[in-house]
Formats: C-alpha cells, structure tokens, sequence
C-alpha cells in the first residue's frame, strides 16, 4: 500500500485524483499506476483499470486470478467490476469511498448475483493517509 499511497500523492501533483494502484503476485509488483484520465482525456483512466490493463498485458492473459489490487481508494463500480472479469485474488484499498465507491457503498458489485467471481475484500490500509490525501486535494480546488 506504500506505493500505491506515493503514487497517489504523484497524481496530486499532477492535478489528478489522487489515486494510486498496485498489482501484486506473490511479492512480486507486477504493474502500478495512478488516475490519469485528465492527462489522457480518457474517463477510464482510474488507477485501477490502467494497472490492471498493465497486468494483463505482462502476464499474457486476461485472468489475473493469483494477483492482489492495492489501491488507495475504494474502487468505483467500473473498477470494482473490472476486479471481477479479471477474475483478481484479492482487492486491498484504503479509504471507503461513500459517494462513489462501488464496493462497501453504492451498488456493492460484489454482493450483486450477477458478479460472477467475488475478490477477498479489506479496506482500511493506510486509510488514514489515503483520506488525507483526498482531503487536501479537494479543499485546494474549493
């Protein structure tokens, strides 16, 4: 979760959400990213979908069944769902996200019986300074 805390304080800086994600397989990071959808004019562009995307592509597959989602933010519905397709371990986030938040708030995909595979889920790593980080940012724009 460091990393994935860094990369969110790096998309701060550069005017993004600051959301970052971490793909892990054993101990091993696999792909990292941040939200970039301003800079690359893409509404996909979450942390989670490009590390995940990133993922997929080194291992070769679009099932990423051993691998762990770090991120700093609980997922939205769109990335919440893409955890499920890619059929992922495990979903580790920091701060619970009541408005937009597709897991523990909102639509809770994996609580859905459409959702076809159901992640090992736990929020609240470095919570704290996830939602600090969210905080600051917002009260800058404000």
């Amino acid at each position: 979760m460091r990393r994935a805390l860094d990369l969110a304080a790096e998309a701060a800086a550069a005017g993004e959400v600051p959301v970052g994600a971490v793909v892990t397989v054993g101990d091993r990071v696999l792909a990292e990213s941040r939200n970039a959808m301003r800079e690359g004019n893409d509404p996909t562009a979450h942390a989670e979908i490009v590390a995940i995307r990133s993922a997929a592509a080194k291992l070769g597959t679009s099932r990423l069944d051993e691998c762990i989602l770090w991120v700093t933010l609980e997922p939205c519905a769109m990335c919440a769902a893409a955890v499920s397709v890619a059929r992922m371990k495990a979903l580790r986030f920091g701060a619970e996200d009541p408005k937009g938040g597709g897991v523990v708030h909102g639509p809770r995909i994996f609580t859905q019986p459409t959702c076809h595979h159901r992640p090992d889920v736990l929020g609240g790593i470095g919570e704290a300074e996830a939602a600090a980080l969210l905080t600051t940012f917002f009260a800058e724009r404000r």
